[in-house]
């Protein structure tokens, strides 16, 4: 596919395609993603679900995808990713990929968990973390990030983890925070006066725009911008579509969710955009956003649908775990 030439990410060595995938919605039987229930059935044990990961690495990596996200708390993503990796004989920096820590999986693979993660930004999580990942990935880790660092967890303030980090970063594993909530910008923003960071990784979509003016000068300060939730856990693809965007997409022989994305493919400090597709069917129509032309008309036409963040969150806190 022309259109997923691989490029830097920012100023940083990574190299990227524009569209990447990311595992959360694959690596452990429950998400909050709409539909989810119905896209995966009930054959949710871990031989199904690794099949099923591999199969979407498979149409990935076949439709030029080289970069890969994950988590410690996606269940056994990164298990999953370094079997496919071993398994395909994919060699270290042939894809960029990029985990997370903070986070630990304990829904105990079911549906019906009371939890399924329990976040702790400490150094004693990091160091912890950081061992498993490297257990499993090893030299095909390229970025490890913060998962959803916030202003007020304290965490950007935390000496002991900013110096576990500078390590890190001195080893060659670029480092990088996600960011979620409604404060999105402000989290991007003490990020930057950091000086640390190599990127960020943050929501933003046609419902969620709040942190697209953070984003752009934390491109300009030389980060890499990599891009989450560009179809809003499902609000955004044909089963929950508002109107307008359904009907743009018609008029533009696409589909709602690649027209989404496409929005976000057009943002200039976009460095990459993840799918978070769990299926071949679903990724390919992801995909096909490179290819979708997102021009002045549709961004007047669409701006209406952008919600305030408070507003979009305290939705996104709705959604049922399926």
């Amino acid at each position: 596919m022309n259109a997923l030439v691989r490029r830097p990410l920012g100023q940083t060595a990574l190299s990227v395609t524009p569209l990447g995938l990311g595992l959360a919605a694959l690596g452990r039987p429950a998400y909050i993603t709409l539909g989810r229930a119905e896209d995966l059935g009930g054959d949710r044990d871990v031989a199904a679900m690794r099949s099923r990961t591999w199969a979407v690495l498979d149409a990935a990596w076949a439709a030029g995808v080289r970069y890969f996200d994950t988590a410690r708390s996606y269940g056994r993503a990164e298990e999953f990713l370094a079997g496919w990796l071993r398994e395909r004989g994919i060699a270290p920096g042939t894809v960029t990929v990029g985990s997370k820590w903070g986070y630990a999986y304990v829904g105990d693979w079911r549906l019906d968990a009371d939890r399924h993660e329990v976040k702790e930004l400490t150094a004693d999580r990091f160091r912890v973390q950081l061992e498993q990942t490297r257990a499993l990935l090893g030299e095909h880790l390229s970025l490890y990030q913060i998962h959803s660092a916030t202003a007020e967890s304290g965490v950007l303030d935390d000496e002991d983890v900013l110096d576990g980090l500078r390590a890190l970063r001195a080893e060659g594993v670029a480092v990088g925070l996600s960011t979620s909530g409604p404060r999105q910008a402000d989290t991007v923003g003490r990020a930057i006066e950091a000086g640390l960071f190599d990127t960020v990784q943050s929501t933003w979509n046609l419902l969620e725009r709040s942190a697209g003016e953070a984003l752009g000068r934390a491109y300009e300060a030389g980060m890499g911008v990599i891009v989450k939730e560009g179809v809003a856990n499902g609000r955004l693809t044909v089963r929950a579509a508002p109107a307008a965007l359904v009907t743009a997409a018609r008029e533009r022989d696409t589909t709602p969710d690649a027209l989404a994305l496409a929005a976000v493919l057009a943002r200039p400090w976009a460095g990459v955009v993840l799918s978070g597709a769990v299926s071949a069917g679903q990724l390919r129509d992801n995909l096909s956003a490179a290819g979708t032309v997102w021009d002045a008309e549709l961004e007047r036409r669409l701006a209406g649908l952008a919600e305030e963040p408070e507003d979009y969150w305290a939705r996104r806190g709705t959604l049922p775990w399926s």
